[in-house]
């Protein structure tokens, strides 16, 4: 079966570190506080239930004031429709359209990738989605299940091939549903870990990809602005 990497783990901000050049991500970040529960009201789960525009979502992205200086916003990538193979995940093979499409391919999205430039060149990707909850949990849910299905498999795209491993992580108890995996990409002798963190609330989703340091110092922030 032939598909679109970023159709086929869902997220783009974890495909992004698929293909280029694999290298080392580190970094000495300090884990998050997270941050203090809200009060659940009617008229809060009322709001919950109505889909955000994409352009409110944009509007609770992280920005660079966010994060600090040594944080530097990179442009966004242009879409690749390379196909691509993916050899020995059944699973992934068996969502068939469901893969080709994109399950995560909310219309109301919204999508910012931060460079880490102190002294590692580390990336951290925040994407926001929102639709009706139960169509979050299910689609989200499809897609870590798939993946984490494959401890290995492999993307061949030309003649490149990565290897990848996945791990189950926990997620940090936020929003309403949580999910968290580690990915190592292995290609040409080099290996780069990445972490992912969805976090579901209400009929916002929140992903987090990346270096595992940033990812776990910045999904509350990240969450808490999502909801404010």
């Amino acid at each position: 079966m032939r598909v679109r990497v970023a159709s086929v783990l869902g997220f783009t901000a974890v495909t992004a570190l698929l293909l280029p050049a694999c290298a080392p991500t580190s970094t000495t970040a300090k884990p998050a506080t997270a941050p203090s529960p809200h009060a659940s009201t009617p008229a809060a789960t009322e709001r919950s239930e109505a889909p955000l525009s994409s352009t409110t979502l944009a509007t609770r992205l992280l920005s660079e004031s966010d994060l600090g200086a040594d944080y530097v916003r990179k442009a966004e990538r242009p879409a690749q429709h390379d196909d691509v193979t993916i050899v020995g995940c059944p699973a992934l093979d068996k969502l068939g359209d469901a893969a080709m499409g994109g399950s995560l391919d909310f219309p109301r999205q919204a999508k910012v990738t931060f460079t880490y430039a102190n002294g590692s060149s580390s990336e951290v990707s925040e994407e926001l989605y929102s639709d009706a909850p139960d169509k979050l949990s299910t689609n989200t849910g499809r897609i870590f299940g798939a993946i984490s299905s494959c401890p290995t498999y492999q993307v061949v795209s030309g003649s490149t091939a990565v290897d990848i491993r996945t791990q189950k992580s926990t997620a940090p108890k936020l929003g309403d549903e949580q999910w968290s995996q580690f990915l190592t990409f292995s290609a040409g002798g080099r290996d780069s870990i990445a972490k992912q963190t969805a976090i579901r609330d209400g009929n916002l989703l929140l992903v987090v990809s990346g270096s595992p340091a940033l990812v776990d110092r910045h999904v509350a922030k990240a969450l808490a602005k999502a909801t404010r």
